[in-house]
């Protein structure tokens, strides 16, 4: 079966109980031109005479009752009810309360469809769970208090949001924490008809005293099982490396060690892992050489090294550590381009003509030294403050970073000519004492040195993909697909609130139909939400074996190649790189990786996922945590999100925080949704995105990480015409029962949830602008909602 019918019997699938014609099934399958219409009617023929499909009186397709049952992704909602997520480009199943199973949130499960959907309605289907096929949770992690209670030792206060709703009691078939230690225990029952709140279980590790410096963060490693410590047979390796290039190592590499090679970092960094060097060709171009750690000549495949830097997949960056992807012998050692040493580097020189067009490109394995260890702040200040004393310190290499901002500026100028989006978010800095306590968050600048490299490594990047994939040879690519059409539709809907129109077809959005939208936001109140808004918009940069562009940067080849010390997809691809040098492009070469590299894509993106769920996590946890000390204090702060249970508010440090539409104690506000905005019944103040107003902190709940304000004169809001329909109270959920509804009624299901109706019931976490730390350069890719590495 093609894969052209399996979309139309999805569709048809979900609508079993009405007929559609064939230009609706087009549009529902996003095959709606000219050249679509012929394939589909062809395809819609051939499952009618196979029997799947029938043909109504008035020519229109309907499904044949079919029995089989769907297989996706629960997603759960404190309320109880749930969505199952089985197709990009399908709505979620809705599933109601008595119809579960007792699946947790992230379980794999099989359901069938009770209720068919409706398109013209805009309506999803309703199913009902009939097996859970595969538990997401087979552990937990939380603080464990003694109890007795039958054979129940004690019992584990779960911190995970998505499991509050569940208590946990701990068995005598493993280990017996003190009380207060934070432990990690095997999930042995479920939740059932029986006890449909309860999960029981050993304790198989104590992580340690929950006062205890760093075990907070710990705690939110294990949750989010993150593997951190590295076996013996992973260490054993990589202390048999050398810690300097040995003269064997350098057969067949390109000597580029005269070259003024110079990396340049943030001041804390020390996995050095990319150097760069730039200078005016005669003919008026440009070359740019981008020369990065090799570090897959030190990590074998099938090796401990290679299996344990897959399982990771990623460095994770968390407030006052890292959890690196390799040994440090190797990240911050030998693969690390520190200055005046010798290092092996897989090199992608350019040159590239005054239009940032690469019109010439060698990728080759290289030796390399490194000049100097810059540091972002120090280029800022031969290029920026034009500081003399750091011109003089740096006399004999100011010239070619004075050539380096020039090239920067064209390639920039390059990418926004072909519509490349660049959010502008401010980046928080969370500084801890040596306890691990927050005492201050500072707002990152990025400066022309972090963009100047930044374009460096997105021109390496680009050319190394588009290289390879006009030589027809199988790669691993780093994509950002189209944005699905229904979400544009809903953020063009927003932006008309600000009377904003986003010109285009919606159905073949262009990067530079965005790219519109914050030039004309720029400057105002609402240019963050906007940025926020766009990005939960589109779809999630991830890994794939084969190429479809980044839309995000406008690109039509793109993938990581800068940062293979943090990053298993670059090792890879350096691997491959050296493969078809070594071994030709012919089929037996292309054999070699091309059954691996879609399993390798899928598993880095998820380990991606889990790093950056983990960062997230451990900031808002910290930033909580910062705010405790605050309780009480007045803050200037923008509205970021308005609901109908109240405002999300963002301060200038980034934290943000909840005023529950029960704090809001001067007025009646009811939600006007068209708006997005709380209006007061009486006195007809509004709050809207992009508002500034003065809160006072609350409440802080560090281990739920909420952050709770009150408005501080109310009465200062604009006043607006906008009158919202009246309601009776008694029927639509008044006041009383909207002050009281719980803050996890909505719930963050995924970075990029699919279905508005799961999105509309995310968490105060789904609103929150998670900005995070960049502690890394380059690779900002628009799509992701944190941009956290290069």
């Amino acid at each position: 079966m093609t894969d052209l019918q399996e979309q139309i019997l999805k569709v048809l699938g979900l609508n079993p109980t009405i007929s559609l014609s064939a230009e609706k099934i087009g549009r529902l399958i996003k095959k709606a031109s000219a050249d679509d219409f012929t394939p589909l009617v062809q395809a819609l023929a051939k499952l009618e005479r196979e029997g799947l499909v029938e043909v109504t009186d008035q020519g229109e397709f309907k499904l044949v009752p079919q029995q089989e049952e769907i297989v996706g992704v629960f997603h759960a909602n404190p309320k109880g009810f749930g969505f199952v997520a089985y197709d990009d480009d399908l709505p979620d199943i809705y599933v109601n309360p008595d119809h579960t199973a007792h699946a947790l949130n992230g379980d794999q499960v099989k359901v069938k469809i009770l209720r068919a959907g409706d398109p013209t309605k805009d309506q999803g289907p309703e199913g009902a769970v009939t097996e859970i096929l595969e538990h997401h949770y087979d552990h937990v992690v939380g603080e464990f208090k003694h109890l007795t209670m039958g054979n129940f030792i004690g019992e584990i206060l779960l911190k995970d949001k998505k499991l509050t709703n569940y208590r946990f009691y701990v068995t005598d078939q493993g280990l017996n924490p003190q009380d207060n230690e934070v432990v990690t225990a095997t999930i042995t029952n479920y939740p059932s008809d029986e006890a449909p709140e309860i999960m029981t279980g050993a304790v198989t590790e104590v992580i340690g005293d929950k006062d205890e410096p760093g075990i907070d963060i710990l705690s939110v490693v294990y949750a989010h099982d993150v593997p951190h410590e590295f076996p013996q047979e992973v260490m054993d390796q990589a202390n048999a490396i050398p810690l300097t290039v040995q003269p064997e190592e350098k057969v067949g590499r390109r000597d580029l060690t005269d070259q003024p090679l110079v990396t340049i970092d943030s001041i804390e960094s020390k996995d050095l892992d990319d150097a760069v060097v730039a200078w005016q060709l005669p003919n008026g171009n440009y070359h740019l050489g981008v020369h990065i750690a090799d570090v897959s000549h030190y990590v074998k495949p099938g090796t401990p090294l290679d299996q344990e830097a897959y399982k990771r997949g990623t460095s994770v960056y968390l407030t006052d550590r890292v959890i690196p992807m390799l040994p440090k012998r190797l990240s911050n050692g030998i693969c690390s381009l520190n200055p005046n040493e010798e290092r092996l580097a897989m090199s992608c020189e350019m040159e590239i003509n005054p239009q940032g067009e690469v019109v010439k490109e060698e990728i080759f394995p290289s030796v390399i030294r490194s000049h100097a260890r810059m540091t972002y702040k120090a280029v800022n200040k031969i290029l920026e403050a034009h500081d003399e004393k750091t011109r003089a310190q740096y006399a004999e290499l100011v010239p070619m970073f004075e050539t380096m901002a020039d090239l920067h500026r064209i390639l920039l100028k390059h990418r926004h000519q072909r519509g490349a989006i660049d959010f502008e978010a401010p980046e928080a800095k969370i500084i801890v004492d040596e306890t691990g306590h927050p005492i201050d968050i500072e707002l990152r600048d990025r400066g022309l040195s972090e963009r100047m490299i930044e374009s460096f490594m997105l021109a390496a990047n680009e050319t190394v993909a588009e290289h390879y994939f006009k030589l027809h040879v199988p790669f691993l690519y780093r994509i950002h697909e189209t944005p699905d059409a229904e979400r544009l539709k809903s953020f063009a809907e927003f932006l008309s609130v600000f009377g904003i129109q986003m010109k285009g077809d919606l159905s073949a959005a262009s990067p530079k139909m965005l790219q519109k939208v914050l030039k004309d936001v720029a400057g105002t109140p609402e240019e963050q939400m906007v940025q926020v808004m766009m990005l939960r918009s589109m779809q999630q940069a991830k890994y794939a074996d084969e190429e479809v562009g980044h839309f995000g940067l406008g690109a039509k080849y793109y993938t990581h190649f800068t940062s293979p010390i943090r990053r298993y997809p670059d090792t890879t691809v350096h691997r491959l790189i050296r493969w078809y040098a070594e071994h030709g492009t012919d089929a037996a070469a292309k054999a070699k990786y091309e059954p691996v590299l879609g399993e390798i894509a899928e598993h880095t993106s998820m380990a991606e996922r889990r790093g950056i769920d983990t960062e997230r996590d451990v900031d808002s946890m910290k930033k909580a945590e910062y705010m405790e000390d605050h309780v009480g204090e007045t803050f200037d702060a923008v509205v970021s999100s308005v609901m109908k249970f109240g405002l999300f508010v963002a301060l200038e440090n980034t934290v943000e925080g909840l005023i529950h539409i029960s704090a809001m104690q001067d007025d009646f506000y009811e939600y006007i949704e068209k708006h997005m905005a709380l209006v007061g019944r009486r006195n007809h103040h509004i709050f809207q995105i992009g508002q500034p107003v003065k809160v006072k902190l609350l409440r802080v709940d560090k281990d739920q990480r909420e952050v709770d304000f009150e408005l501080v004169n109310p009465g200062e809001a604009p006043v607006t015409k906008l009158r919202a329909p009246r309601q009776d109270d008694r029927r639509g959920g008044g006041r009383n029962r909207r002050r009281n509804n719980d803050r996890r009624d909505h719930r963050r299901h995924d970075d990029h949830s699919r279905s508005d109706r799961r999105r509309d019931n995310g968490d105060r976490n789904s609103y929150q602008i998670n900005r995070g730390q960049t502690r890394h350069k380059g690779d900002r890719e628009p799509g992701q909602r944190r941009r956290r590495h290069r």
